[in-house]
């Protein structure tokens, strides 16, 4: 007992009390509850753990392994259900919660059908069409990124960034991504990156969560800041199998944060080998040009040195020579053989020389007028005549003929 006669308790006798007075009420101990279930867990102790929500509150929801066994239906976020258990007190976390033991199909969730609505809705209008949508730049300078400034997506994002590309410029407009705040705020921040003239693109993200967690990105003045943004806007909103209202009016979506980051940024690695890739494929090119450039200028220093004036010259004056040679030797030879024809002819000549006789005593007659006496009978006796010997010559007359008999 206290001072003033209150009885003191501790948490757990406290909670041991709650517990009791849950478990022993008649209606809490046999209860309908209708929700729509959100952070959906299936552990691999086979155990499932979820939320059941309406607009104002949250009710903690346990179906035992051998429950869930039991209950057919296959639960998904968003789904609308009537839950049937009794109400207990979780001593640990000091939470009430609900043991199910049964389960009904209420129809679509709130905030689903909401959801589908306003998808419809904005789909008609043409916010989603693949037209509107604007290329990423391969290459951005400056990113701005719109997130929580306190959660793990945005260092995973300045991590990935920084590892991918170092060079680029990131500017962080925070904002908060969850509550009754949060839509008019990213909008803010989408519009407020809108005007800085540098940027290229906008990264939108935020971590996992229940479909109530990321209401904020299904809301329509976020979803039309997106729309209208002159930036390209990318998307990483969730895990991999959220898809919010804001995934589809974004230019591009990514399944995480992460992802974003990746899509927005060109791998410095990648951009390195590309070069090398690249400077390889030149010098290969380069190499080529100029031996086929050093190829040509063979050839035509080639054609150059046979067309040149000096060695036309120098070949024609070997031509020349050449010519000149054979000219000289052909001359040669005409004059040996018309020297040895001279000297054949000299020869018969000297043999028919009549001068040649007169060397072996034979002499030459010539009557009174110079002419040769070749007969007797063209002598008459007292007619003189001259007689050339070898070394001169005798005046005689003749004083007698003798012709012999043929």
């Amino acid at each position: 007992m206290s001072l003033f006669g209150s009885r003191v308790l501790t948490v757990s006798g406290l909670t041991q009390y709650l517990r009791a007075l849950l478990e022993s009420d008649e209606i809490l101990r046999d209860v309908w509850v209708e929700g729509e279930v959100s952070t959906l867990s299936k552990p691999s102790s086979g155990h499932i753990y979820f939320n059941l929500k309406d607009n104002n509150a949250t009710l903690r929801c346990v179906i035992w392994r051998q429950n869930a066994m039991r209950i057919q239906a296959a639960l998904q976020n968003g789904m609308a259900l009537e839950v049937h258990g009794y109400l207990s007190v979780y001593d640990a976390g000091g939470q009430y919660q609900i043991y199910v033991d049964a389960i009904r199909m209420a129809g679509e969730g709130f905030l689903y059908r909401d959801f589908l609505c306003l998808k419809a809705l904005l789909e008609a209008e043409g916010i989603f069409d693949a037209e509107r949508k604007r290329k990423i730049p391969e290459q951005p300078k400056k990113i701005g990124i719109v997130t929580s400034p306190s959660g793990a997506a945005l260092q995973d994002m300045l991590t990935t960034l920084s590892n991918r590309y170092p060079l680029l410029e990131v500017v962080l407009v925070p904002t908060v991504v969850q509550g009754e705040e949060a839509p008019l705020k990213i909008v803010k921040a989408i519009q407020r990156l809108n005007q800085l003239p540098d940027v290229d693109v906008i990264i939108v993200a935020r971590g996992g969560g229940s479909m109530e967690d990321l209401c904020a990105f299904n809301d329509e003045r976020v979803v039309r800041a997106i729309s209208e943004s002159r930036i390209p806007v990318v998307t990483g909103i969730g895990h991999e199998t959220d898809t919010t209202l804001s995934d589809y009016a974004a230019d591009l979506r990514a399944a995480t944060p992460t992802g974003a980051a990746v899509l927005v940024s060109p791998d410095c690695l990648e951009m390195l080998a590309s070069i090398n890739e690249l400077q390889y494929s030149l010098d290969v090119i380069l190499s080529q040009r100029l031996n086929q450039y050093r190829q040509n200028l063979v050839n035509l220093l080639s054609r150059l040195k046979f067309q040149n004036p000096i060695n036309r010259i120098m070949n024609n004056q070997q031509s020349l020579d050449e010519t000149q040679e054979k000219m000289r030797r052909a001359m040669n030879t005409f004059l040996l053989v018309s020297q040895h024809k001279l000297n054949g002819l000299s020869s018969r000549i000297e043999a028919l020389n009549p001068l040649q006789i007169l060397q072996r005593g034979y002499a030459i007659v010539r009557n009174k007028g110079g002419s040769m006496l070749l007969s007797v009978k063209q002598a008459r006796t007292g007619e003189e005549i001259s007689i050339q010997l070898k070394d001169g010559l005798l005046g005689s007359i003749i004083h007698s003929l003798q012709v012999r008999d043929e």
